[in-house]
């Protein structure tokens, strides 16, 4: 009998070794690898996966390639179709992922609602959605929450790669939606559901198919706790969109964040509101993530561009004596890094002692920041805590600070302040701008403050009016 050869594979990564590693030398990661058998795959005879998959097609010109009005079409869900950018394109594998019960399947289920509307050669578009994960009687459950039933909606709870291959030949759907990826296994894999092996073969046969017969697919996968895509990065490269679903599950408010799209900008983000009725958007973002206590010390108002939207949103700081040696620095929805470079210009350049002073600093709404122009907000959110000093709530506040404890400019400063301005904001510190910025933003009704220096801000932002 022959040998069986076997190797050990990073489930973190997808780095592959002969021997186990207590770490992986390539994530850094403990504890990650997983013994898989080698098996020699290069004999298809008693596969029915390879014999269904292998197709001869023909070399064409790119001129006689003929683009159809139906190329791309709607999802039915403007913040999803601004973030695919212009809607779904044919034959296209887009990867949803997100944290558990965040509602990447709710999401999923809505467009349904609206592609098995659309009409294809006198025909309604199929929709054929493998649930994995669930049984089509628990979907069915969450589709009549949502008031979801459409006539050309198929469920099947197949797992195996095969089978699911055998539904789409006996559907031949136009979408087909794989809930989740980390569910679905091959047969000629010895490896268990959700480990590297077994992604990356799954959804190569997934793409392949996408592509050969035209089908647009969307496929779900689980994060790690570290917030970044469940299975091997190469799945990424693999996939013609990447979709992060953003958010806190406990809260409202959701984001929809484009990381890669071949067909379309990446710079778009959309926004949902979680209500009983499902995913609902949220057409107007930009004031719905500040809400300002009139006298609280300890919070401004900062402008943030996502994508090409502009978000108002409130930094909140809390400082606070410890009887510790090592103070605490908290950071929820900012940088971490960011926080203790701000500390640090503060210690340095402002002169304050924070050796002895814990920081929280968060951002309401339970979303993440990744724009650097908060900083100047979040510095003088943690001045108001120390000094117990109201920043005036109809005050906006935009810059980036530099180790040297200068004020630098943003982008789009002109967009930041005319958003304010429709907002009912009344002043406005910014950085120093050009004399030609300055006349288009004088007119905006806006008392508006050029700051070079952090201490300048300081003192234009506790000034009371």
């Amino acid at each position: 009998m022959a040998k069986v050869k076997t190797k050990w594979v990073c489930q973190s990564c997808g780095y592959e070794t002969v021997s186990y590693l207590g770490r992986c030398p390539d994530c850094n990661q403990f504890g990650t690898f997983v013994e898989e058998t080698i098996k020699d795959i290069k004999t298809p005879e008693n596969s029915k996966l390879s014999n269904k998959l292998i197709e001869v097609s023909d070399i064409t010109k790119i001129k006689e390639i003929v683009l159809d009005e139906k190329v791309r079409f709607k999802s039915g869900i403007e913040e999803l179709d601004r973030v695919l950018g212009g809607g779904f394109v044919q034959g296209s594998l887009t990867l949803l992922a997100g944290d558990p019960g965040i509602g990447k399947s709710t999401l999923v289920l809505q467009t349904t609602k609206a592609i098995c509307d659309i009409k294809l050669e006198n025909r309604n578009l199929k929709v054929l959605y493998i649930c994995a994960e669930e049984s089509p009687t628990q979907v069915k459950l969450r589709a009549k929450r949502l008031n979801i039933e459409p006539e050309n909606l198929y469920l099947t709870n197949q797992t195996c790669i095969d089978e699911v291959i055998y539904q789409i030949d006996k559907i031949n759907p136009d979408f087909l939606i794989v809930d989740s990826i980390q569910s679905v296994f091959c047969a000629n894999i010895s490896s268990s559901c959700g480990s590297v092996s077994q992604i990356r073969e799954c959804t190569n046969v997934l793409v392949r198919i996408a592509k050969q017969r035209n089908i647009t697919t969307i496929i779900i996968g689980h994060v790690t706790k570290e917030g970044n895509i469940a299975g091997p990065k190469v799945l990424e490269h693999m996939v013609d969109c990447v979709i992060n679903f953003e958010g806190d599950k406990y809260k409202q408010y959701r984001i929809l964040r484009c990381i890669k799209n071949r067909f379309g900008t990446i710079a778009e983000v959309g926004v949902f509101k979680m209500e009983d009725c499902g995913l609902v958007e949220v057409n107007s973002p930009s004031s719905m993530f500040q809400d300002t206590i009139e006298g609280a010390c300890g919070c401004a108002v900062a402008s943030v561009l996502e994508g090409s939207r502009i978000f108002l949103h409130e930094i909140q700081a809390l400082v606070g004596s410890t009887p510790y040696p090592n103070p605490r620095r908290v950071a929820l929805g900012l940088d971490y890094n960011r926080l203790l470079q701000i500390v640090a210009v503060l210690e340095k350049k402002v002169g304050l002692n924070l050796s002895k002073q814990d920081i929280y600093v968060n951002v309401a709404g339970g979303l993440d920041i990744i724009e650097p122009s908060y900083d100047l907000a979040l510095c003088l959110a943690i001045i108001s805590s120390i000094r117990d000093i109201a920043i005036n709530s109809k005050t906006i506040i935009i810059g980036e600070i530099g180790l040297l404890g200068e004020v630098r400019s943003v982008a789009n400063i002109e967009r930041r302040l005319k958003e304010a301005s429709k907002l009912g904001f009344k002043r406005a510190i910014i950085p120093k701008v050009s004399s030609e910025t300055y006349k288009k933003i004088s007119s905006l009704g806006l008392d508006i403050r050029q700051v070079k220096l952090v201490t300048d801000a300081i003192v234009e932002g506790l000034k009371q009016d």
